[in-house]
């Protein structure tokens, strides 16, 4: 609804209790004389509910990175007194502490959190010392959201020297930043491969996907012989995901419908047997992350190996990039690194100085006290007798030393001892100290500069304290691929009335003399390159693409072309065609509708394939025309009621991704497009007698100037005694 409001500006400010559930929708949301529409108040109501839960549950904040239900792990925690030096204690008591007091909602959600803040191999720096068994590589823990982020492990090395640039330069953008922070950094390693750009484009817009590999190793055996051991893992990846996927690759089921494997998958089974050997995973307590893969040779180039199983298995994988958090102001949003730095340095600066002003009050009240001490000791004697004779010492010492109500109190309950000499002495020190604390802190509240030093102070010592090495490796390499050299030689695609495809080589084939199954014929043949690609279109109008070299030989009957396509459920193929990713095509309905384009746009890298004509229902796709470009050329199109129209190809729209086209020919009610060619030197009408008997009618440039005239007229009747119902252009 269009009246919908902001509601983050109509929600109301947090509860001061981190357990408390979203609070209900705030009271304007109501109408003032009481009455709104239900759907209204319900669409409001759920949304500012929503957003509610967002913030309280589901993003992590700016402020510390974490989400609430961390937070409050934290907290609890340090409530319990469970420090790094502690003794560790059973996780149902800091769940038992979280969900009673803090969480107001169930324990998984809780114990999830916590396994995860303890993982090594989940965070790069984990907050949490878990004892006993907190999950592995091979499982999976982690928190459900109601919004998606993911933001990668960082290296703290790197971000506290960006965090300190973004506070001495409070207008430092992404590109400066980046002079610190290279990209992520997984806690399992890896390598970054994703090229610069890439990974500045991330940032920039706080979304994005890089690409990363397993890093490995090559051990050399006895007899030249030598194996590849992968130790480091991209994030997400575990090694019985990639042992999984090796068993598939080269043990492959067949595809569901179907009743043996195809084509692909017989041949990447065929490629990885003629390289692999065997596989084992030998991870454990010495060595977190070790598979062990054997190569079939010795001889065996080693780039070639490692480049096989990083194509075809989670070796290689991408990850995602979605800065979205909760910011300063209380909003979610997606952020760019700068955005998160100058924030997160703005509440930083703030933090530091709400902790001195409260360290300035800390220290105020003890000078305060201590003063009020230190009339004491200078008199004492003084002091003790009025506290022996007087019925209201309190009173009778705020009068005599002009000492505060707080002073005077504490005077009362201190003990003799402390009073003696040596504590005098101890007074007056602590005094000298806490009035110097005192200049400092006062100077640093005074001087924003000094605050700022003292965060990056502050920053730089964390740094060296918690920080180490960059364990991911940020260096750019092409993405793994195999990649097979097909020999460019002539060939004749055939293709049956019945489907099934078969490839001979060279041109001019015998048509005549080919070979069929009982009750089949030949369709169409194709004279193209092996490097081509055939193209199936089936009836709905989507693409399916086979390269012409995957295609059987021609000394049998060939194979079912729809063996060789993902063939969407009901789908049947239309049309078949082959040749050059440049040729022209025209492709039309009989509904009267058409485009222009080029046969490579058809083509689609995945099995199956794309949607690429939009056909409406009750029309059918008309053979689609390959022709080479001329100039000259016209389009001819013929009706079902026998008219005829003849206009300048360059009237037609070309779209390159497919779609429905422009109105080819205008037709009346009930008449629908029958054929259409490209013609440019002649024009043949294909007819058939009333005994059935094909008849062709010629018609030469010369004599095309009655049916000429403009796209989506409607033509008038064909030449020719018999009602035409083909055509042919050359």
């Amino acid at each position: 609804m269009n009246d919908t409001q902001d509601l983050f500006d109509s929600l109301p400010p947090e509860p001061a209790g981190a357990g408390e559930p979203p609070a209900p929708p705030p009271a304007q949301l109501v109408a003032s004389d009481d009455a709104l529409p239900l759907d209204q108040y319900a669409e409001r109501a759920y949304l500012a509910y929503a957003m509610s839960v967002v913030k309280a549950r589901a993003l992590p904040q700016v402020e510390d990175g974490m989400k609430p239900v961390q937070r409050r792990i934290l907290f609890a925690m340090n409530e319990m007194r469970l420090a790094p030096g502690s003794k560790h204690v059973k996780s149902a008591r800091v769940v038992g502490d979280v969900i009673g007091k803090y969480h107001p909602h169930g324990d998984s959600s809780v114990y999830d959190a916590m396994v995860r803040v303890a993982q090594d191999f989940s965070l790069r720096y984990p907050l949490v010392d878990g004892q006993g068994n907190f999950g592995s590589r091979d499982g999976d823990s982690g928190i459900a959201v109601g919004m998606a982020t993911e933001i990668p492990s960082h290296n703290l090395r790197e971000v506290a020297a960006a965090a300190i640039h973004a506070i001495e330069n409070p207008t430092a953008g992404v590109a400066e930043l980046l002079g610190h922070i290279k990209g992520p950094d997984y806690p399992g390693g890896g390598q970054l491969i994703s090229p610069a750009a890439d990974i500045r484009q991330a940032y920039e817009t706080g979304r994005g996907s890089l690409k990363l590999r397993a890093r490995w190793v090559i051990e050399d055996l006895a007899r030249g012989q030598w194996q590849l051991v992968v130790n480091e893992l991209p994030p997400g990846v575990s090694a019985q995901k990639v042992l999984f996927e090796i068993e598939t690759l080269t043990n492959p089921q067949p595809k569901t419908g179907k009743k043996s494997i195809d084509a692909d998958q017989a041949q990447l089974k065929a490629l990885m047997l003629a390289a692999l050997d065997r596989v084992r995973d030998e991870s454990g307590k010495d060595a977190p992350v070790r598979l062990v893969f054997e190569p079939k040779s010795r001889n065996q180039d080693i780039a070639e190996f490692a480049n096989l199983l990083l194509s075809h298995t989670s070796l290689e994988t991408s990850a995602s990039i979605n800065l979205v958090m909760i910011g300063l102001d209380g909003r979610p949003g997606q952020k760019n690194l700068a955005d998160i730095l100058h924030e997160w340095g703005r509440f930083r600066i703030g933090t530091v100085r709400r902790r001195t002003a409260h360290r300035l009050g800390q220290v105020n009240d003890r000078i305060h006290i201590l003063e009020g001490r230190h009339i004491v000791f200078l008199n004492i004697d003084e002091v003790i007798r009025i506290i022996r004779e007087s019925d209201e010492p309190k009173s009778a010492l705020i009068a005599r030393f002009e000492l505060s109500d707080r002073q005077a109190e504490d005077i009362l309950e201190i003990r003799l001892r402390q009073l003696a000499r040596l504590e005098g002495i101890k007074i007056e020190r602590e005094l000298s100290e806490l009035r110097t604390e005192k200049s400092e802190l006062e100077a640093l509240l005074g001087d924003e500069g000094k605050l700022k030093r003292l965060v990056i102070k502050e920053i730089r010592a964390d740094a060296t304290k918690y920080g180490d090495a960059r364990r991911t490796l940020v260096e750019e390499a092409a993405r793994a691929g195999i990649t097979q050299t097909v020999l460019d030689e002539a060939v004749t695609v055939i293709v049956s009335e019945k489907g099934w495809v078969r490839c001979r080589s060279g041109h001019g084939v015998d048509l005549a003399n080919l070979a069929f199954k009982d009750g089949d014929r030949l369709a169409a043949a194709f004279e193209c390159r092996s490097v081509d690609a055939l193209v199936a279109l089936t009836d709905g109008g989507r693409a399916l693409t086979v390269a012409v070299s995957t295609l059987p030989d021609g000394r049998g009957n060939g194979s079912p072309l729809a063996s060789l396509v993902e063939l969407p459920s009901g789908a049947k193929i239309a049309h078949v065609l082959a040749g050059k990713a440049d040729r022209r095509v025209l492709l039309a309905t009989s509904d009267g509708y058409g485009f222009l384009c080029n046969l490579g746009d058809m083509t689609a890298t995945k099995r199956a394939g794309k949607q690429f004509m939009s056909v409406d229902a009750g029309a059918r796709i008309l053979a689609p025309v390959l022709f080479e470009a001329a100039e000259g050329q016209h389009l001819a199109a013929l009706s079902s009621g026998g008219k005829l129209l003849i206009f300048t190809l360059d009237q037609m729209k070309a779209l390159s991704g497919g779609g429905r086209g422009t109105v080819i020919m205008g037709l009346d009610e009930g008449e629908t497009l029958a054929a259409a060619c490209v013609a440019q030197s002649s024009l043949t009408l294909l007819c058939n007698t009333r005994g059935g008997k094909p008849v062709e009618t010629s018609v030469a440039p010369r004599d095309w100037e009655p049916w000429l005239g403009k796209r989506a007229r409607k033509g008038k009747p064909a030449p020719g005694r018999s009602q035409a119902n083909g055509l042919r252009g050359s």
